[in-house]
């Protein structure tokens, strides 16, 4: 396994983080955010490995800002750049951070009032982007 650079590491906590945000800006409301971040951090804090390591360690990533595409369009490259950075350089992580991103976003989804059809259509992209293949039927409904 070949080490990470700081710039990796953070390509995969923005990623991470941002997959939640995206989730979670997608059900509007402080409170509302604020318990699918504190569901979300559960699930990233409960890596393992390398992909703990860089998930809790360091600084909070700076999330871009702006409208949801201008999120999605920074965020979804960068999942799918992380995967692709652990594919090279740590294999083993690959499934970590995937279902750590994923566990992470469907939390966030979950922890106010239930997945609703925006939350669902960003997990799909995040999914998507991190290489899962997404179940049709939205939970929570």
């Amino acid at each position: 396994m070949t080490e990470l650079t700081a710039e990796e590491k953070s390509t995969l906590k923005t990623a991470a983080f941002g997959a939640v945000f995206l989730v979670s800006d997608a059900d509007p409301g402080f409170f509302t955010m604020l318990k699918e971040s504190f569901a979300a951090s559960d699930a990233l804090a409960g890596a393992t490995g390398l992909v703990r390591e860089v998930l809790t360690g360091g600084p909070l990533p700076k999330l871009p800002r702006g409208s949801t595409a201008e999120v999605e369009a920074v965020v979804l490259p960068a999942l799918e750049r992380s995967v692709a950075i652990l594919r090279e350089k740590a294999p083993s992580e690959v499934d970590n951070y995937r279902a750590a991103v994923v566990a992470a976003a469907e939390q966030a989804a979950s922890a106010a009032h239930g997945v609703d059809a925006r939350e669902a259509d960003a997990l799909a992209k995040v999914k998507s982007a991190v290489g899962v293949v997404s179940d049709p039927t939205p939970t929570g409904e």
